[in-house]
């Protein structure tokens, strides 16, 4: 069994910020532009308005907007998000499996490689997966590889997967539009599994938004099973009606 701190541990290390550090009793993340995952505060600890204070100053002086992603266990600080005005954004669902459960075989023409080579970086920066993103892959200091996929002839997809404490994560796994419905999400979490293992990894997961249902029904047909939830929460636009 696998528990929270462990799996929380291994999708950290296999995408980490640029630096962290405890403030109080929240851990503050710069993420150097790599998205939420890697710039959003959580909490470790019991948290009073006055705490709440000293890190929204601490964003303020960095200039950046307040963002935090609220994990399990943490109902009282998402209560007091809420009071302040933070909106929830994007709900997020862990998702988790052991290599022993998932395909055994890897379907022709989907590579492992590092570093990533430029049409993977091409098919990531389509979807949105930016520079700042792939060097969140690239501080990544545990075992790794980059995942890539083809639709005939054409490259098709692109992935990342790295290993920590047996826990094999993918991250940043993309497909072409024009290669969706052909199995190419499917062949690349097949070549995934068949790393990890190969890394004597005994878990597999990954990070989706709950929006993502096609994503979900995919993982979930694979064996895969949503293990935790979370959100992110940040200060709406305007202010809230009293």
């Amino acid at each position: 069994m696998i528990s929270n701190d462990t799996l929380w541990a291994a999708l950290e290390a296999t995408w980490p910020p640029a630096s962290r550090e405890r403030f109080g009793p929240f851990i503050w993340r710069d993420g150097a532009g790599g998205g939420q995952r890697v710039s959003a505060a959580s909490v470790v600890a019991p948290v009073s308005e006055i705490d709440l204070d000293r890190m929204e100053a601490r964003f303020e002086a960095a200039g950046r907007d307040p963002l935090f992603q609220v994990r399990d266990n943490s109902a009282a600080f998402d209560r007091l998000l809420a009071e302040r005005g933070y909106d929830v954004v994007d709900p997020t669902v862990l998702m988790l499996s052991s290599t022993d459960r998932l395909p055994m075989e890897v379907p022709d023409k989907v590579y492992t490689s590092w570093p990533p080579v430029a049409v993977q970086r091409e098919i990531w920066t389509e979807g949105g997966i930016d520079a700042a993103r792939v060097a969140v892959m690239e501080r990544a200091s545990c075992a790794k590889t980059s995942l890539l996929a083809r639709l005939g002839d054409a490259p098709a997809g692109a992935g990342f997967v790295a290993v920590s404490n047996r826990i094999a994560v993918v991250h940043a796994l993309e497909v072409n539009v024009s290669a969706r419905r052909h199995g190419v999400a499917r062949a690349m979490l097949a070549l995934a599994a068949y790393w990890a293992r190969e890394q004597d990894a005994t878990h597999l997961a990954l990070q989706v938004t709950q929006a993502n249902t096609a994503a979900i029904a995919l993982y979930s047909s694979l064996g895969m099973k949503a293990v935790g939830q979370y959100p992110y929460r940040k200060r709406s636009s305007s202010p809230r009606e009293t």
